[in-house]
């Protein structure tokens, strides 16, 4: 049996690129740029440290450098040292630099599943 390689490339949304509108993929994505709107990505989601996003987010994992204001829901969360989260995280995993602002409230749960994930 032959295994099958994903062809598909990583999504980047740049620095200076402004988007309204529901974002979905199955593909790793990092945004650098302006989101308003809500943000699904089966795989993983960097933000940026030019990165916004004012909208909910549904992942798998996601590392936040940047700015995201609304609820977030993944398995895995972390807030690097620039990140700054105003809203609800929801994670089986939650890892906080020092300096990272976070404001809201976080829901921790051992064994998140992928479709309550993705649940909105």
């Amino acid at each position: 049996m032959a295994i099958q390689k994903s062809t598909s490339t990583p999504t980047l949304i740049s620095k200076g690129c402004n988007v309204q509108g529901r974002i979905e993929s199955d593909v790793f994505v990092r945004i650098d740029g302006n989101i308003k709107g809500d943000v699904f990505i089966v795989e993983g989601l960097i933000v940026g440290e030019n990165g916004l996003i004012e909208g909910n987010v549904h992942t798998r994992e996601i590392v936040i450098y940047g700015t995201v204001n609304g609820t977030v829901k993944a398995e895995s969360i972390d807030i690097k040292s620039s990140g700054k989260i105003l809203g609800e995280l929801h994670t089986n995993s939650l890892q906080v630099e020092k300096g990272a602002i976070y404001i809201g409230n976080v829901i921790m749960k051992n064994n998140y599943s992928n479709q309550e994930i993705a649940s909105v």
